[in-house]
């Protein structure tokens, strides 16, 4: 990796150059914006779209509301244990910032002495949005577009090289993905535990969705208890 850094003609360091570029022809507003968006504002995002969808899933109810909640549970545990997987990883490839090793670049934020390869904001966000992707196909690809944007915004803002954004990317869906069968295998049982008991079943399925999923048995209960009257009649 850091061969290919120092090399200035290819591909990785001249879309850094052009993405970063973008920066310098920006009012000075927008980067302050694009700064904030990149280090917080995608990663609150992120959560709060986690946070709508299990309020959107609670509320549907059916069947699979604790598969689904576990998914969602399962969303910032994949991206803690990325960007755990991501430590060693980024010791052992050791790739400065780019613009440690490159002149020319409109760096928005400043303090990274940490090492470039890969990005954490890349694999916490693909992270989550993978794993919400099992939860819900729509906020899944609401969450993925959001992972997608942070991987862009951490290149304008001159802090890593695109392939560490890739990278980032791939470390996110491994983890989400690989994981995820064990991970469901662990959290959906816990979670219908949970949809099963007095204090906790609000987490799982709102009072609304528990109140038709009680409904509709009691009365197949009622219509099977009034046939056999009739027919002991």
């Amino acid at each position: 990796m850091a061969v290919l850094a120092e090399s200035g003609s290819n591909p990785d360091v001249d879309l850094l150059y052009d993405i970063n570029g973008l920066a310098k022809d920006a009012p000075h507003w927008f980067d302050r914006g694009m700064e904030f968006v990149g280090e917080y504002g995608l990663l609150v995002a992120m959560v709060l779209l986690v946070v709508w969808c299990w309020w959107t899933v609670r509320r549907r109810g059916g069947e699979d509301s604790a598969a689904s909640v576990a998914a969602l549970v399962w969303a910032p545990v994949a991206a803690s244990l990325a960007v755990l997987v991501n430590v060693p990883i980024r010791g052992f490839v050791e790739r400065p910032r780019p613009f440690l090793d490159h002149t020319g670049l409109d760096v928005l934020v400043s303090g990274k002495t940490d090492f470039s390869f890969v990005s954490d904001h890349a694999t916490i966000t693909m992270a989550m949005g993978v794993a919400m992707f099992v939860a819900d196909r729509r906020f899944g690809l609401a969450g993925i577009g959001l992972a997608l944007f942070e991987g862009f915004c951490r290149v304008y803002m001159g802090v890593h090289y695109p392939t560490d954004v890739i990278g980032g990317f791939a470390l996110g869906t491994a983890v989400a993905l690989l994981l995820s069968p064990v991970a469901m295998a662990l959290l959906t049982p816990v979670l219908k535990a949970v949809e099963g008991s007095a204090w906790g079943g609000w987490l799982v399925r709102s009072a609304d969705a528990r109140r038709v999923g009680a409904v509709i048995p009691g009365a197949r209960t009622e219509t099977s208890g009034t046939e056999e009257r009739d027919l002991a009649a």
